[in-house]
This record gives structure tokens, C-alpha cells and sequence, in this order.
């Protein structure tokens, strides 16, 4: 897996905001928390945030028109001005942009893009055109958290984004929370309520195994299965296999059956390791473990080295994961590292 990494960001760079699969962004009842991640994109991390033409335009414009979904990323990756791309929010369905896409201008305009959830399908499109993406925060959840974003948050998106080191080892974050509190603004000034984090959990292996990043949201990943954008068979060689569940909180058996199909596909043959998100409001924290082993045990794979609860995907505070930068998992120690920069 060869993917051009994009340039760093700095302070002073525009950045712009986009809605590639939920429009809710420009809904009138949300724009303030809208409005309130921008602001902490301009103060905590000195950018100045524009608004592509349709990021605005709300819930049924934005379902009604993915070719406009699809226009505004591609004008995004081709202004030169525009350094870096942040998603508004995840959704079900911005496969509906596949159409539109032109990938010759994403390879010949690497930049930043950082999302996740349904931003998976925006990062395999992203793979496809050979340019390295962020498996991050978005706008609407992490940057415009109520009262201030966290601070592991902000260290690591400044450890990702804002310099070409190597990201190096990834702590766990010393708390976690997947407590919703309506986006109204009554709830503004009120904190989440946070809770210890238990850590990283090995869940089997032995030894350290390193390689690529790929992976992200499980079940748009696998919907992907089937179009032009689900990675090739090769692409998975070698590769550190990262997933996570979404806040839907799929039953284990689906998460069984995708891992199965995986094994049947030759993937789990290929991957040199997988790290799993902490699940949302830990649900079948137990159970998705279970299967987990099941299914590799199924292929011969018992010791495969798999790492469990890490801060990405659905719960806050959250890390940010460079497709395609070299990773590694170290059994002894049950830690995880980032072994180059995600930018250049």
C-alpha cells in the first residue's frame, strides 16, 4: 500500500468544512453547534474555515443532491487555496456520491481529509485516487463538543495534522464517554459526563507485528463489499486491520458474519494484525470479543495479534488514524504506535 501522503497543515490555513452524506450542518436548529466547531477550529487550531457552496444548504437538499455532495469535494481537493478538508458529520449514504467522483483530481490534489463513520466510503475514495486520509473527528461532534473540546483530542489531532514527525505511541485517553445530550442549545454549557478508561486490552498474540492502517467503520466497510471502492485483495498484505462499530451498536452475529466473510475472502490470510474501537456505551464490549476470537480461531488465526478498546470511531475523546502510515502493535507491552507522520 503506497498512498501520497498530503502536506501539513499550519497555522493561517484554510480548511474547509463539508456535508458528504447528512445535511444536518445547515439545519437552522443545529447551526449553532455548527457555528460553535468552526469557532474551535479557528481558536484552538488558528484556521480559517470556509464553507463549501452545499455544506450549508441542510438535511434534504444535501440527501436530494449527492452529485453536489460530490461536486463540492471535488472543488475542495482542486482549489489550491483550501489546505485541508473536515467532514461536518457522518450519515448512511454517501455511496450515493460514487457516481461523480473524478479520481484523477484527488491524486493530483492530495490534501487532508479527516472524518469518520460513514466518512469511511470518503477515505476508501480517497484510497482509490492513492492519497492517505485521516480516520478522525468531525466537525459536529468532537470539534463542537459542549463547552470545550478535550484535550486528547486536540493533542492528537495536532500530533497528526499540524507536523511530519512520527505520530509515535498512542496512550489510551484516561477517560471516555458515549453520553448523548441533545444538540439544543439549552445544553450548550453542560460537560458530558466521563468515565475511567480501562485501557487497551489484548485480546490475543504474542511478539510485535507491524504495517499499514486500513479500515474503518465496520458496517459501512462492509457495504462496501461489491462496489469499486472496497480495498483489492492486496491492499490488505501486511496491513494493520482497524475497526470499529458505529452507535447503532450492531449485535455481535453481524459483526460475525462480516469477519467470517473476511476469512472466506483470504483477508484475515493477509493482515499482519487488528486494533478495535472502544464499541459505543462499551455494548457487547463482551460479546464482540467473543466472536472476535471465534472467527479467527475459525481460520487458524488464534494467534493473530488483536488489540481492543482504543479511542477511535464512536466514543470522544478520539485519535486520528493516517491510512496507509505504518503502525504497530506490541503484545508485550499492549501498546499501540504510529511508527511515521501522517503528513509530509
Amino acid at each position: 500500500m503506497n498512498l501520497l501522503k498530503p502536506n501539513q497543515l499550519k497555522k493561517g490555513d484554510k480548511v474547509a468544512t463539508i456535508s458528504l452524506s447528512w445535511g444536518g450542518a445547515g439545519d437552522k436548529e443545529i447551526l449553532w453547534r455548527y457555528q460553535q466547531g468552526k469557532v474551535r477550529l479557528e481558536t484552538v487550531f488558528g484556521l480559517e474555515v470556509v464553507e463549501m457552496e452545499h455544506t450549508l444548504k441542510g438535511t434534504d437538499f444535501i440527501y436530494a443532491h449527492p452529485e453536489k455532495r460530490a461536486e463540492d469535494l471535488m472543488n475542495a481537493f482542486k482549489d489550491p487555496s483550501i489546505k485541508g478538508i473536515i467532514a461536518c458529520i457522518g450519515g448512511i449514504e454517501s455511496i450515493r456520491m460514487l457516481p461523480y467522483i473524478d479520481f484523477e483530481v484527488i491524486r493530483q490534489n492530495p490534501k487532508i481529509f479527516v472524518g469518520y463513520s460513514d466518512s469511511t466510503t470518503t477515505h476508501m475514495i480517497c484510497m482509490k485516487a492513492g492519497i492517505s486520509s485521516i480516520y478522525g473527528p468531525t466537525l459536529l461532534v468532537d470539534f463542537a463538543e459542549n463547552v470545550e473540546m478535550h484535550d486528547y483530542t486536540v493533542e492528537h489531532l495536532k500530533r497528526t495534522l499540524f507536523t511530519n514527525l512520527p505520530v509515535g505511541e498512542i496512550n489510551p485517553a484516561p477517560e471516555w464517554t458515549s453520553e448523548h445530550l441533545p444538540w439544543i442549545i439549552e445544553n450548550k454549557n453542560t460537560s458530558r459526563s466521563y468515565s475511567s478508561n480501562r485501557g487497551y486490552e489484548l485480546l490475543q498474540g504474542e511478539g510485535t507485528v507491524q504495517g499499514p492502517l486500513l479500515g474503518g467503520c465496520l458496517e459501512v466497510f462492509d457495504a462496501l463489499r461489491g462496489t469499486p471502492l472496497f480495498p483489492e485483495l492486496e491492499e490488505f498484505d501486511g496491513a494493520i486491520l482497524f475497526l470499529e462499530t458505529s452507535e447503532d451498536k450492531p449485535p455481535a452475529w453481524f459483526m460475525e458474519c462480516a469477519l467470517r466473510t473476511y476469512g472466506i475472502m483470504g483477508i484475515l490470510d493477509r493482515i499482519n494484525g487488528m486494533i478495535w474501537g472502544k464499541p459505543m456505551d462499551e455494548t457487547h464490549y463482551e460479546d464482540y470479543k467473543k466472536v472476535i476470537k471465534k472467527v479467527l480461531a475459525e481460520f487458524g488465526h488464534e494467534n493473530l495479534p488483536v488489540l481492543t478498546n482504543l479511542n477511535f470511531g464512536h466514543t470522544e475523546p478520539k485519535i486520528c488514524l493516517p491510512y496507509g502510515a505504518m503502525a504497530e502493535i506490541n503484545c508485550e507491552s499492549q501498546s499501540f504506535s504510529i511508527l511515521e507522520s501522517a503528513v509530509r
